[in-house]
């Protein structure tokens, strides 16, 4: 039988996890913080890192995962500070790096006590998820499930990190490549100034790639519900 501590531990740390969401969201929309969020200033501070710009990226991507900052924004930041190609490697690798530390944070503090909120029917689907986590993770990521709010939310799921990992590590690439891809290209000709360089091949290539992205949802729904009725 569990001790009154063993059953305040999960309700105190949901209380911490609940807490926290709300003091992030907080901080970057209703403190002069916001101010500093915009592309120009991001990119103005982390160019002021010198060498340790790529880190400082990563480290700035990471954190603003945690505390719902728009990914749009820090994606075209990468993409505008470093190109289409270093671009999409630091977005990767700062999104891998804020997903995994916002899953362990819902993991850590939210887990056991969604756990104990979950009946005999919402826990057929929880253990659904622990079996078929990369999956799950991987069609969610390829419709563009809000990136956030999936991270901590996977974390309250039984799904295994490696599953969460790898179905987001490969879920991502598609649409983060695109986006940065489009979003360096154009930055490029627009700092060169050659604007007869809108009209080149690679930035009709890019913007039919950022075109082609918008259809990626419905299509990955298309063929897994083609797959379902294929089954029946």
């Amino acid at each position: 039988m569990k001790s009154e501590t063993d059953r305040k531990g999960p309700a105190v740390k949901a209380a911490i996890f609940i807490v926290f969401l709300i003091a992030a969201i907080v901080l970057v929309r209703f403190t002069p913080l916001k101010e500093y969020l915009t592309a120009d200033k991001l990119g103005s501070l982390l160019k002021a890192a010198g060498p340790w710009t790529p880190a400082a990226y990563i480290g700035l991507y990471a954190a603003g995962v945690c505390l719902f900052l728009p990914g749009t924004l820090l994606t075209a930041v990468g993409a505008a500070v470093f190109g289409p190609y270093f671009g999409f490697i630091y977005v990767w690798l700062g999104a891998m790096l804020g997903a995994s530390l916002s899953f362990f944070i819902g993991r850590y503090l939210g887990r056991d006590f969604a756990a104990s909120l979950i009946g005999d029917r919402l826990k057929k689907y929880d253990e659904a998820i622990g079996r078929n986590g990369f999956a799950t993770v991987l069609y969610l990521r390829l419709v563009y499930f809000p990136f956030t709010p999936m991270n901590f939310g996977m974390g309250l799921t039984r799904v295994r990190f490696r599953d969460y990992f790898s179905g987001t590590a490969l879920g991502i690439i598609v649409g983060t490549f695109i986006f940065t891809f489009f979003i360096g290209t154009v930055k490029e000709v627009w700092s060169d100034g050659h604007w007869a360089g809108l009209l080149s091949w690679k930035v009709l290539f890019s913007l039919g790639l950022f075109i082609f992205s918008f259809f990626i949802p419905a299509i990955v729904k298309r063929i897994k519900a083609e797959r379902k009725a294929e089954t029946v």
